[in-house]
C-alpha cells in the first residue's frame, strides 16, 4: 500500500520515493505526496523528477487495487523502470485552490443544515449538491454566513473516528451517496470545532481564514432530490499560493 503523505501533511510539496511498478495503469510509488482523484476533489498534478534529470509529468492521479495510488503520466511520457529513485512534486498552486475550496465546502455543509447529495470542486469553481427545498436557499445569505464563517479564523483538524462509534452516530456522515471506507477500524475524520466535523479523506487547510473571501455565484435546482450551491474563490482578496507555510 502506498503510504499517503498528504493524510498527514496537506502542506507537503515533494517527496522522495520509489518506484514499485511501472505499467500502463500509472506509476506506483512507495509514498507519495499526491492525492489520488475521490471525494469530489480532482487528482494532484505534477511532476516525478528522476536522479538523472529527466521529468515526467503527472497528468492526473488515481486510486488503484490494494490502497495503491496511480500516478498517470502524460502522453508520450517514458516510464520509470521500477526501483528507480524520484522526487514527486505536486502542482502546489493547483492543490492549495482545491485545499481552499474543500474546506469551505465543509463550511458550506454547515450553513446549509441538509443531507449532501452530491458535490464537485474544480480550479474556479466548487458545488454542492443538497436535499432541501429550493426556496430555503438563499445566496446573500448564504453567502455572508461563509464569510462570517471564514472570517473566524477556526483551526481545521484530522482525526479518526472508531468504525463502531460511526456507526452509533450515523448523522456524521452528511454524504448521502458516498459512504467513508471501512475495514481499517478507524474512519479519518475532519473538524472545525463547533462548525462542522465528518469523515474526510480529501486535503484541507490549516485554517479557515485561509480559504479567503468567496462568493455565492449560483443556485439551481439538478432535481428532486438535487439543489446546487455553486460557489467561488474571491482572489480579489490576494490569498496566495504561499499561504499557510
Amino acid at each position: 500500500m502506498t503510504v499517503r503523505l498528504f493524510e498527514e501533511d496537506a502542506y507537503a510539496r515533494l517527496c522522495d520515493a520509489l518506484v514499485v511498478r511501472a505499467d500502463e495503469q500509472g506509476v506506483v510509488l512507495d509514498r507519495t505526496v499526491f492525492y489520488p482523484l475521490g471525494g469530489g476533489q480532482p487528482g494532484d498534478t505534477g511532476e516525478l523528477v528522476l536522479d538523472d534529470g529527466r521529468r515526467l509529468r503527472v497528468a492526473d492521479t488515481r486510486k488503484g487495487e490494494s490502497g495503491d495510488i496511480l500516478h498517470l503520466l502524460a502522453e508520450g511520457a517514458e516510464s520509470p523502470t521500477s526501483g528507480a529513485r524520484v522526487t514527486a512534486a505536486i502542482d502546489w498552486a493547483r492543490r492549495h485552490v482545491l485545499m481552499r475550496y474543500h474546506t469551505c465546502l465543509h463550511l458550506l455543509c454547515a450553513v446549509v443544515a441538509a443531507p449532501v447529495s452530491g458535490g464537485k470542486m474544480a480550479e474556479d469553481k466548487a458545488h454542492l449538491d443538497f436535499d432541501i427545498d429550493m426556496a430555503k436557499l438563499d445566496a446573500g445569505e448564504i453567502e455572508r454566513r461563509l464569510n462570517e464563517l471564514i472570517a473566524r479564523d477556526d483551526p481545521v483538524e484530522a482525526g479518526e473516528i472508531d468504525e463502531a462509534a460511526l456507526d452509533a452516530d450515523p448523522g456524521l456522515v452528511k454524504t448521502m451517496s458516498v459512504q467513508p471506507p471501512r475495514g481499517q477500524g478507524t474512519v479519518r475524520t475532519i473538524a472545525i470545532p463547533g462548525i462542522d466535523l465528518q469523515p474526510c479523506g480529501g486535503t484541507h487547510l490549516k485554517r479557515t481564514g485561509e480559504i479567503g473571501p468567496v462568493r455565492v455565484v449560483r443556485i439551481r435546482s439538478e432535481g428532486k432530490r438535487n439543489k446546487r450551491v455553486t460557489i467561488t474563490l474571491d482572489e480579489a482578496a490576494g490569498v496566495g499560493a504561499e499561504a499557510g507555510r
